[in-house]
């Protein structure tokens, strides 16, 4: 698995090896069933705290992406539609509002946005 950290991001540690993980699982990079390399040896390899890759793991837990056999490690879960897609909403309409700032800092309307989304649309479907 290749997670990579950057002190030039301003999320914390945790957030960022939590949505890589996101990011493998969702690309199936990681499919069901696949283990996670335990706590201690993520933690070696990033170099970083047992307590910073603990944290992301139990992220990744609550939020169903993992689940936790004792004894034995952490697996990647059966993918529930349903939370993969909310997941999926909830950054998209993260990246919407700051799309929204900008676009109201640079004096660009809504109708303008739509308008560059609907292109960007067409130039995907040709490629």
């Amino acid at each position: 698995m290749d997670i990579r950290i950057s002190n030039a991001d301003p999320r914390p540690i945790y957030e960022q090896v939590c949505q890589q993980i996101k990011q493998a699982i969702l690309s199936g990079a990681l499919r069901e069933g696949d283990a996670l390399p335990s706590i201690r040896a993520l933690a070696k390899d990033l170099r970083i705290s047992v307590i910073t890759t603990r944290r992301a793991y139990e992220e990744l837990e609550r939020d169903g992406y993992v689940h936790t056999v004792a004894g034995k490690g952490c697996y990647v879960a059966p993918k529930d539609t349903s939370v993969v897609r909310e997941d999926c909403l909830r950054r998209i309409e993260g990246q919407m509002e700051e799309i929204l700032r900008l676009a109201r800092t640079c004096g660009i309307s809504v109708r303008e946005l739509t308008d560059m989304l609907l292109a960007l649309d067409g130039e995907e479907e040709r490629l």
